[in-house]
Formats: C-alpha cells, structure tokens, sequence
C-alpha cells in the first residue's frame, strides 16, 4: 500500500514538473520576433502545425527521422562508436526499465495479465536492462573521468544522472541479491503462499528452495535425499511454481546472491534486505519524481527536438513554432559535449577560461537567462562574450546528436541581448561581419553605441578630429598606454614607423572614401605616428581604429615590419577592456 501511493506520489510531481517544463516552451521566448505572442496563440500555432505536418508528405520525413535518428541513433554512431554504445544502452535501459518495472503496477499488467515480478521472463528482462544501465554508465565514466575527451567538461547535472542511476541499479541488484539468499523472506513466502502444508511438506520444501534457489537456512543444510528433494519439488508444484521462477534467471542478481552467500546469514538478522530496499525505493521516487527537471528529460525531448528539426525550416515555419521548438531545444541538450569537441573556436577556450566559448556550456546560462533568472552585469557580460567569439560556420548545428540548430539559438540570444541595452564590443571586430549581413539593426535608443563607451572609458574628453578648430598641442598626454604597448612584442613595433603612407595606401577602408581624413580621421600612417608620440586621444577618437576591417593589408605592405593590424587590435583592446572595467563599476 505504501508503495502504491509513493509511486501514484512520484507521479504526481512528475506530471506536475512535465506540465511546468512544457508550459515553459510555450511562455518563455529567445527570439525577439514573438515577444508579444501570447502562450495560447503558440500553443494553437503548434496544433496547428501539428496537424498540417501529419497530413502532408513531411510524415514520411517523420518516420525517417524516427527510425535512424531517434531509434539507431545514426547521427551519432556516425559520430562515435563508444558514445553511441553508451547512448544506446543508457536510452532503452532506461526506458525499458522504467516502463516495465518502475511504472509495473500501472503498465506491465495491462500487457500481460498474468504479470507476476517473480515469474520468468521478467526476472531476465529486468537484470538485461538494469546491465545495460551499468554497462552504460561505466562508458560514460569511462569517457568523461579516463579517457578525457577533449572539451567534453563534467557538469553537476552530468554528476547527478549518473549517480543517481548507479544508485538505481546497484541497490536494485543487490536488493534481489539478499532476498534470494534471505531465509526470512522465504519464511514470509511460504507463510503467504501454502495452503494445508503439514511439516513434511514444509521442510521438504525449504529443503528443495535452499537445493535450487539459493536460500541460506539456519536449520536445514545439504546435501539431500533425492526422496526430500523430490517432495519439496511436488510442494513447490502445488504452491510457490505459479509466481516463482528459478532465480538463475536474474542472471545479474543471482550473481550477486552466490557472491554474499557467506554472509547471508548477517545480512538477514540485521534486515539488510529492507534498508536496502529504502535505498533503492528513495533513489527511485526521486529520480522520477525529479526527472523534468534532470538531465534524464532528454530521454524524451532529444526525440521531439529531432522531429521538429526534420520538418521546421526557419523563414517558412511559423515564427512562433520556431521559437516554442527552440525552448524546447534547451531541454533536449543531452550535455554530450559532441558540439564543443567539434568546435572551431574550442581552442580560444584554452587561452580565455570563459565556459560559453563552448557550445555545450552555452546551453545552462541562456536556460538562466531566459527563465529570467536575476543575473550580474558581470554574468550577462561573460554570456556575451561566449554567444560572440563564435565563427557562424555551423559545425556544432550539423554535429548535434539531438538535432539542436544551435546556431540559431546563439544569433536569437544574441539580439535578445543587444535588444536588451546589453553593450558588445566584440561586435566591432570581423566577428560582427555575419550579424551586419544577416540582422536587423538593433532599435534605438536601447542599444548604447559600444564605440563611443570605449572612447569615453580611454578618453571621457577625446577630440572628434572632424571638429577641430584649434591647433593641437604637442605636450603627449601618456596617460600610462605607452606603457602598456611596449610590453607587448607586436605592438611595440609601432616606433619604427617613419610614416611613409605605405599602410594607407594599401587600406581598403581609405581607399573606400574621396576624403578619408574627413570621414575615419587619422589614416593607419598617422595612427601610428601618433602612437609613438603619445596623442592617445587623438588615437581612440579616430573612426579609423574601429573601421578598421582587420584585413593585415597594411601589415604585409609595411617595409618596417610594422605590426600595424596588431597595433590596432591592442589599442582596441586597450579600449574594450577599461571599457567593461567602467561599465562594471
């Protein structure tokens, strides 16, 4: 009794956290295109959507997709073989489990009446899975604490799955172990299940369990006359043959049991059966009662991700399916870390410890902030900073085991940001080439001009060079920047220049323009010759600095070797960092 109603208790937070999860997909947005859709009019959309796919020839892309993809696994067994071994014996081990002998009372029965826990082939099934489990967390332990898969980082969440399935399984197993052995709970049988035994029959048939099913007894011990056996056999027909199987076919458990026979008979004066069968119960009840909230969800959203993906193309679904799928995506991150191996940026990683430089470690901060969860300026900063050092070339999307358009993902959060009044210098670099082809300009007067902040953070009083109407003074205003480019070997090079006009000639960026010095001020020439006298406001209010298009023309021309692309991009740096010291402020 107590059993069915934590079980029915389980459930009822299962279902209640699987309403809250789904309901989030519906009210929650990245894209700031849906921003004022209301969650009803996207739960029509998805209905709608629904309907129009399953009556179409897209159906056939379903069934596809969910025979390789959510079946086989094919995306990622072409991926890796280990991971895929690992993926699939965690999958339907766990599914298979939790169906058949997590959910018995409510699913198993109604396939097949005659349901008994104890009677053969679900003593088998229950071991085969549970060992599918094991075999597949010991390749997960294998790949993340042995072999150390590159970039592959170990999360708490990640923590959490595997010890709370060990828990599972090992408890289970040695649960079943004890009780095979456990003379108490052969007491308990025989007391529940014969009818009109006398003590002949009795003993006979304790004779017969302690013979073939492995119960250690304090009072009888083999060997035994073929006579009693023979009769414990006839007493086992009449009672016990209906709902018990030999326990050999556990196969796992009866394993276990021949292991602890020596101390079986400690383990059942001290009730070892029944703490560990708390232990496993709790592990259980939690593990369902919190699996919306795990990582083990993406045991069913992975598949719903790969068929929304298979059937959804941006520019001809509707925005607001786009935008419920991409909620969606969040949950069906699996946290395999195949996006971050493959990542063509992971190695700036390895020089900027920022984690969101990893597609895998971007995904727990955009869940943050699109809950809404309070965030610094400090964090949202650190956010940016990992959505932007990113070269759009798609591999992390093509990759995706779980069919996740993280690319997508990345650009939505990314002008959610910058809608936000969220400053991004890295924008101004040729990262931001992809956003100024591809998005809208961000609405004012939200977006503050990341320019102009890192002039102000360098020089709050800088000179706008096209409204000069004084003559300039030739007193160097240091401020402590000569400093910091002499300790680096590529900018120091900058006195060398003796302004030949050769980085100028060769700049795109001028050439662009009939009068350049009125439009991006100092040229790369002048830049440089200002640089090694010290005019740094002259330097930073220059347009020329952040127009720059960082194309190293003006480097591979120069005959004094001058690093003129790198000299920018310190001074730039410069900037960007006093900037964000001030912003933090």
């Amino acid at each position: 009794m107590f059993y069915t109603v934590s079980l029915y208790t389980a459930l009822a937070i299962f279902v209640l956290g699987l309403i809250y999860k789904v309901s989030n997909w519906f009210r929650y947005s990245i894209s700031v295109e849906v921003k004022d859709i209301p969650a009803s009019a996207r739960v029509f959309a998805a209905v709608k959507g629904v309907i129009r796919v399953l009556f179409s020839n897209k159906l056939f892309t379903l069934l596809k997709v969910f025979v390789l993809d959510v079946c086989l696994q094919v995306k990622v067994l072409r991926e890796d073989f280990l991971k895929w071994a690992m993926h699939m014996c965690i999958y339907y081990g766990f599914l298979l489990l939790l169906l058949m002998h997590g959910l018995d009372e409510l699913i198993t029965p109604a396939i097949f009446p005659n349901y008994y826990p104890t009677l053969n082939p679900f003593p088998t099934l229950r071991d085969l899975f549970g060992l599918l489990i094991i075999i597949g967390i010991a390749i997960a332990i294998y790949r993340r604490f042995i072999l150390k898969v590159a970039r592959l980082r170990t999360s708490p969440m990640d923590i959490y799955a595997i010890a709370i399935l060990a828990i599972i399984m090992i408890s289970g197993f040695l649960l079943k172990g004890t009780k095979i052995t456990s003379y108490s709970k052969f007491e308990e049988m025989v007391e529940e299940y014969t009818i009109q035994a006398d003590e002949e029959e009795l003993r006979s048939l304790e004779a017969y369990w302690v013979e073939k099913f492995g119960v250690v007894s304090p009072k009888v011990e083999g060997p035994f006359d073929a006579e009693i056996l023979e009769l414990g056999s006839e007493a086992h027909e009449m009672s016990c043959v209906e709902c018990h199987s030999r326990p050999q076919w556990a196969l796992v458990s009866y394993a276990v049991a021949a292991i602890t026979k020596p101390m079986a008979s400690v383990f059942d004066r001290a009730n070892v059966s029944s703490i560990l069968w708390h232990i496993h119960f709790l592990a259980c009840f939690l593990g369902l009662a919190y699996l919306p909230f795990s990582k083990m969800f993406h045991v069913f959203t992975t598949p719903l991700s790969l068929l929304a993906n298979a059937v959804m193309e941006k520019g001809k679904s509707d925005p607001a399916n786009i935008a419920t799928r991409q909620l969606l995506e969040l949950d069906a991150c699996m946290h395999c870390g195949t996006c971050s191996v493959q990542c063509r940026v992971g190695v700036v990683f390895e020089e900027i410890r920022n984690v969101n430089i990893l597609p895998s470690e971007k995904i727990p901060s955009i869940k943050a902030l699109v809950a809404g969860k309070e965030l610094s300026a400090q964090e949202i900063r650190i956010i940016q900073e990992g959505l932007f050092l990113c070269t759009n070339c798609y591999r992390c999307t093509v990759v995706c085991p779980a069919g996740i358009n993280l690319q997508e993902l990345w650009f939505n959060v990314r002008e959610a940001l910058l809608e936000r009044g969220q400053p991004e210098f890295l924008v101004l670099s040729p990262l931001s080439v992809y956003r100024g082809l591809v998005g809208e300009s961000p609405s004012q007067p939200h977006y503050p001009d990341p320019i102009k902040l890192a002039i102000e953070a360098v020089y709050p009083a800088g000179i706008p060079l096209k409204k000069l109407d004084r003559t300039l003074s030739v007193v160097p205003s240091d401020n402590g920047l000569s400093g910091i480019l002499k300790k680096s070997i590529q900018a120091n090079t900058f006195s060398h220049c003796f302004s030949c006009i050769t980085c100028s000639n060769a700049c795109p960026v001028v050439r662009n323009y009939r009068r350049p010095s009125e439009l991006v001020g100092l040229l790369p020439h002048q830049i440089m010759h200002a640089s090694g006298i010290g005019l740094w406001d002259l330097v930073f209010s220059s347009r020329m600095l952040w127009d720059c298009l960082g194309c190293y023309q003006c480097q591979e021309h120069c005959p004094q070797g001058v690093r003129v692309a790198d000299i920018f991009y310190e001074l730039k740096n410069i900037a960007i960092t006093r900037a964000r010291e001030k912003i933090s402020e």
